[in-house]
């Protein structure tokens, strides 16, 4: 047994559930977040599971603290085995150290020697006979009871989540739920915080990243959805379904990805502000429709939730590897937008703001969201709506020589909906002059392609294109969900004396070229960090004259993540 001090939590805390199929592991994670949330704590709940269709292990990483959590840490202060089948899938992305504690059924059999081997602490408690005791008894409530003392988590908020968490269920479930819970509270009293939680707070929201979506396309002005169910991007739709019908709109679920690309695209032709949500396949059978959607110069948008890949990959894990697909994968020359979600907290911003651009400039905008982000829960604080003045522009008055592509300030020119007196246009996905007549000239080709291209170009984005923290001689470049690794980092960093910059890019497309320059202008170092196989990032980067010739790429892919101890290594050996 390690002799440990009971932490003061002046730092994040970190505990992972793991069980085999049907055992509740993410369920029990779900209610030590919300129990975490009750105490006043905001956090992070990741899930990981197999490759299987249901069913399967399946482990849920939770970690709370005071102020925002972005990413997990390093490494994880807890681990509670429901038991041990197929953990050995789980050792690399649940590290353990001297410092850490299992806790586990001595039923469930040895502990595994790779778990043994990093000397973590191991505490073993009877789940199994005290949940045989009860009607209905379950493991996992058992278990949470303990989890919670060692958390310092009081037992009543605990017993307030398990109520919120099994409202679905029976009373009788729930009450068999409360006195497992209680019997592996009062188990054993040892804590490892004896930090009194700080207390509940009213303006703080538990959501996932795909809900967080779901909200940014409501904000936006969505109105309609159309879609085909694919992992890991099922949520939003499910999130959006009903609640679309209260705003007046509605949902559709297509017979595939390529039929849902078309309704949105007639959706918005007819007016109505669109999008779908899709993943890494989908996407690649979306590209013919995207590609009418932007000659045509109607609005639309798709929230990509990546997953690792290429082809079907892994699709329950995370992996920030479609960036090359959504930059460059439209064929022709296709200018669009593409943007990524830093955290939870931002993709309902990230996605609001991806909509209101693809109405406002009648393109094309891709949100790159993924797996990690997607599918894991925070506590945060709440979200304030920005007002952005971006809309479409739509002409009541076409008049007799109305001319739907004509050249105008700005570049965007007005749109007539159906059924608009002297409005009638072609919109199909042939190139064309300015009436949307079909045309082969070169004059009318060049025309066009320099109204898309320059009503990106130069439209101004604000500040909204990145988030840019610190000042240094070393400058740390980020997009999307890597980005909580990367700023945890950075600030250990600074807090160790470094002077680190970190540019997140929100942006990825039309990039800001000369924003970036100015930002790195004098550092000594440039790092680009980001969860791919290719450095993906790095060479798009490089591509557009970007970087220095001394940037080096950290390019980690799936499905592990992206961890501050990895990058703070890699930084130090820039040095």
């Amino acid at each position: 047994m390690n002799d440990q001090q009971p932490s003061a939590l002046n730092k994040p805390y970190s505990v992972a559930i793991t069980g085999s199929g049907g055992s509740g592991a993410v369920t029990a994670g779900r209610i030590l977040l919300e129990a975490a949330a009750h105490c006043g704590y905001q956090g992070l709940m990741t899930r990981s599971a197999g490759p299987q269709i249901r069913g399967g292990e399946s482990a849920a990483m939770v970690r709370f603290s005071t102020s925002p959590v972005e990413c997990m840490g390093d490494e994880y202060d807890l681990l509670v085995a429901l038991d041990w089948l197929n953990i050995e899938r789980f050792a690399d992305e649940i590290p353990l150290s001297n410092r850490s504690l299992i806790l586990c059924d001595p039923k469930a059999g040895e502990v595994p020697a790779l778990l043994r081997s990093n000397g973590a602490e191991i505490r073993e408690i009877p789940f199994k006979t005290f949940a045989s005791g009860l009607p209905d008894g379950r493991i996992n409530m058992v278990a949470l009871g303990a989890a919670a003392v060692v958390c310092g988590l009081p037992l009543d908020a605990m017993e307030n989540s398990v109520r919120e968490v099994l409202q679905s269920k029976s009373p009788e479930v729930v009450e068999s739920a409360l006195r497992a819970l209680e019997l592996g509270y009062n188990h054993d009293r040892r804590p490892q915080i004896k930090q009194p939680p700080p207390g509940k707070q009213d303006n703080r929201w538990s959501i996932t990243g795909n809900q967080a979506c779901g909200l940014g396309a409501l904000r936006g002005g969505i109105k309609f959805v159309a879609a085909y169910p694919i992992t890991p991007a099922s949520e939003i739709l499910e999130w959006l379904a009903p609640r679309l019908e209260q705003v007046g709109g509605a949902l559709l679920q297509a017979e595939d990805e390529l039929a849902s690309i078309n309704m949105i695209i007639g959706s918005s032709f007819g007016g109505v502000p669109s999008l779908t949500a899709t993943s890494g396949p989908g996407l690649s059978l979306m590209v013919e429709g995207l590609g009418l959607a932007l000659v045509s110069e109607t609005p639309v948008t798709v929230v990509n939730v990546m997953r690792g890949g290429p082809s079907t990959g892994i699709p329950t894990k995370s992996e920030q590897s479609d960036l090359n697909i959504a930059v460059y994968g439209l064929h022709g020359d296709a200018p669009h937008l593409v943007f990524a979600p830093l955290s939870i907290r931002d993709a309902i911003f990230t996605t609001q703001w991806a909509v209101q651009l693809a109405e406002h400039l009648q393109t094309v905008s891709l949100v790159l969201s993924d797996q990690s982000l997607g599918q894991s829960q925070a506590i945060i604080e709440a979200s304030e709506e920005v007002d952005l003045p971006l809309k479409r522009s739509v002409t009541d008055n076409p008049g007799e020589d109305y001319r739907r592509y004509q050249t105008v300030a700005e570049n965007i020119s007005p749109m007539s909906l159906p059924g608009t007196p002297d409005g009638m246009y072609t919109a199909d996905g042939l190139e064309h002059n300015d009436r949307g007549t079909p045309s082969s000239m070169a004059s009318d080709h060049r025309e066009q392609l320099n109204k898309r291209q320059q009503k990106l170009k130069q439209f101004d984005y604000g500040d909204y294109w990145a988030e840019v923290f610190g000042d240094g001689d070393t400058c740390l470049i980020t997009w999307g969900s890597s980005t909580g690794a990367v700023k945890e980092a950075a600030d250990q960093l600074n807090h160790s004396g470094s002077k680190v910059r970190v540019i997140a890019l929100r942006m990825l497309a039309p990039l800001q070229r000369d924003k970036i320059l100015q930002l790195i202008d004098g550092t000594a170092k440039v790092l680009v960090v980001e969860q791919n196989h290719g450095g993906q990032l790095f060479h798009y980067l490089q591509s557009e004259s970007v970087l220095p010739g001394t940037a080096e790429s950290l390019a980690q892919p799936g499905p592990l993540p992206l961890r501050p101890g990895r990058i703070i290594r890699a930084y130090q050996a820039l040095n």
